[in-house]
């Protein structure tokens, strides 16, 4: 049986030589299913009703562990945010009643941000879709092809995340220009 992969890559193994055509396969396959899994999320949470980073303030406070709290300061940290840009996007979330912020008895500077019992329950609305989805594709799968599969996309995201660049070819060669299948 074949998939868009392969007709994408009997095109490009017959105009370009040099084309390696299973590494060809393997970088198209992860481009479709990154898109598709991306896809899958945005429509969670279009269905959910929750912005994209309304959904990650919400995983990071949940990810903290219990209480489920974390001081602005370290919320901005793991967001990647200013600590300004953190407290306007916390405003409409506790609006929301997802999160609440509170001031710690003695010292009004030190607040606390807390997951609330409704930003708790959309979270795990939002991370159990997620899953349903990843759980519909990813059955194709024998158990043992998961655990393979994963053991292999370890070794890879291991390379990407050491920042060490992959060795090119010897010689530039020829430039490539080619679409990515879509």
């Amino acid at each position: 049986m074949q998939d868009s992969v392969d007709r994408h890559v009997a095109v490009w193994v017959r105009e370009l030589d040099w084309l390696d055509p299973v590494k060809e396969a393997i970088i198209a396959r992860l481009a479709i299913l990154g898109r598709r899994t991306a896809q899958a999320r945005r429509e969670v949470l279009d269905s959910d009703g929750l912005k994209y980073w309304q959904y990650k303030v919400l995983l990071m406070l949940r990810r903290s562990g219990p209480p489920y709290e974390s001081s602005p300061s370290q919320l901005a940290d793991r967001l990647g945010l200013s600590r300004g840009a953190l407290s306007a996007r916390l405003a409409p979330v506790e609006e929301a009643g997802l999160i609440t912020r509170t001031h710690e008895t003695g010292d009004r500077r030190r607040v606390r941000v807390r997951l609330t019992e409704a930003g708790h329950a959309a979270f795990e609305a939002h991370a159990a879709a997620e899953d349903e989805g990843e759980g519909a594709l990813l059955a194709a799968l024998t158990e043992e092809e998961r655990r393979t599969l994963a053991d292999l996309l370890r070794k890879l995201v291991l390379v990407a995340e050491s920042g060490a660049d992959v060795p090119g070819p010897a010689s530039p060669g020829p430039r490539r220009s080619r679409s990515a299948v879509r």
